[in-house]
């Protein structure tokens, strides 16, 4: 990336971001809770006092260095002050986190906030609305969030969810992969281009691949970027159509299916526990069994760059460059939890995303920080200096996509899921893949009518 002051204004082009939180045991306040489970507004009760240290229970799905650097974050917090006591409760991935988070609502045992964001559960009343929660806390500095990510937190008007750190997936090559094949990493500005590379890189025995050119993620979310870059929408202009069959995803998905099963270039890891796909991935590139892989800029504290190095997903030739997703991950609160939970947690997340914490989970990360002064922090721009693969996030962010919003409640992106797998390691035609899930996917869009 290139001089990071230069990128702080393309940073707020951006499109949006989102993830998890729990507490420590929901003691009975007296307060007046709404139908929904909604506790009365955050003023009703004091704040935690020195006297009475509060704790709460903090829920995240990190794991490998991730993991590591959030439960250091934690205790720095609860040595910071004498009000909470944040408890960090791991989960293997994301979505191990928002199930069990689905149990605890179930219960009303709720933890006091998550590294989670779901708008259909902020609708139904199972987050809270941070607003006041913001502006009880002093030097909030509401301002200096990066406005997109900031805004992505929003439900119908109200502050639901908190932006942590900002992500989006990069390309990660092996430099003497490149160097001995004489690629030159910046002219791979197409995805043809990559092919081609990744083709030349390959290196095959008695027809079977000994090392592969690169290596897409598992899931859908590679291949949605792709057909983003392509000028493809999972919706129509006017939302009522899901647009997922379309040609720039046949073609796009197809190509993949290709490249994976047929020229056998490229090859994905699937299944396993929690993230144990992602490391396996990841791995392949680290032990020379591949040339690269797409993945996320939360990644870079797992690699070491100096076997590696760090470059912008592609575009499509005769399209333009690439114009992947740039999401925020985000906290919220939990409604049921006690109003001095819900303080609590608010002074937990606000350290978290305070500027200076911001670029040092930036710098040990590779995510993007959330807070515009952060990349002026001096650690961060001299990390930077030495450390150019941190820059490449903030540099495809700025003309980035912005994260899908399921109006279904999820039926949509399951869908694609679904059609993804069928594509990746069934080998079903993108076609018929993308048909099967249009067809899901609308007649759950045209239930909502």
């Amino acid at each position: 990336m290139m001089n990071v002051l230069k990128r702080l204004s393309a940073l707020s082009l951006v499109a949006g971001f989102t993830m998890l939180t729990a507490c420590g045991g929901n003691a009975s306040t007296g307060n007046v809770t709404a139908a929904n489970g909604a506790s009365s507004s955050p003023s009703a009760e004091a704040a935690p006092t020195q006297n009475a240290p509060i704790t709460i229970e903090f829920w995240y799905g990190l794991g490998g260095k991730l993991g590591e650097n959030m439960e250091a974050l934690i205790q720095k917090f609860n040595a910071s002050q004498q009000e909470v006591i944040v408890k960090g409760i791991a989960q293997a991935d994301y979505t191990e986190t928002e199930q069990k988070l689905q149990a605890a609502i179930a219960t009303g045992k709720v933890p006091a906030a998550a590294l989670s964001s779901n708008v259909d559960w902020a609708r139904k009343g199972y987050f809270a609305p941070i607003d006041e929660l913001m502006a009880l806390q002093p030097d909030f500095n509401k301002e200096d969030f990066v406005q997109t990510f900031l805004n992505q937190g929003q439900v119908d008007g109200k502050q639901y969810f908190l932006p942590m750190y900002g992500t989006t997936q990069v390309m990660y090559y092996r430099k003497d992969a490149f160097e001995k094949n004489g690629i030159d990493a910046s002219t791979l500005k197409t995805w043809e281009d990559l092919a081609a590379a990744a083709a030349k890189m390959t290196v095959k025995d008695g027809g079977k691949t000994t090392f592969f050119g690169w290596e897409p993620m598992w899931g859908s979310g590679n291949m949605i970027d792709a057909v983003l870059s392509k000028g493809g929408t999972i919706l129509s202009e006017d939302g009522k159509q899901v647009m997922i069959d379309s040609k720039e995803w046949i073609e796009t998905w197809d190509l993949f299916r290709k490249w994976i099963h047929e020229d056998k270039i490229m090859r994905i890891h699937s299944g396993g526990q929690g993230w144990e796909y992602w490391y396996k991935t990841i791995d392949d590139v680290m032990k020379n069994q591949s040339a690269g892989y797409t993945g996320s800029s939360g990644d870079q504290g797992d690699l070491d760059f100096s076997i590696v190095s760090a470059m912008e997903q592609p575009g499509w030739a005769g399209i333009g460059e690439g114009k992947p997703v740039a999401q925020a991950l985000m906290a919220g609160i939990l409604s049921k939890a006690s109003d001095s939970e819900k303080q609590a947690a608010m002074k937990w997340l606000t350290y978290f995303t305070n500027a200076e914490n911001t670029a040092s989970w930036s710098i040990n990360t590779g995510y993007i920080s959330v807070r515009q002064s952060a990349l002026q922090d001096s650690a961060f721009v001299s990390f930077s200096e030495s450390n150019p693969q941190i820059k490449i996030p903030l540099m495809q962010a700025s003309h980035g996509s912005a994260p899908f919003q399921d109006p279904t409640g999820g039926k949509i992106n399951d869908a694609l899921k679904i059609a993804a797998d069928k594509v990746q390691i069934e080998n079903i035609p993108a076609a018929q893949a993308l048909k099967e899930a249009q067809e899901t996917a609308q007649a759950a869009l045209d239930k909502l009518k």
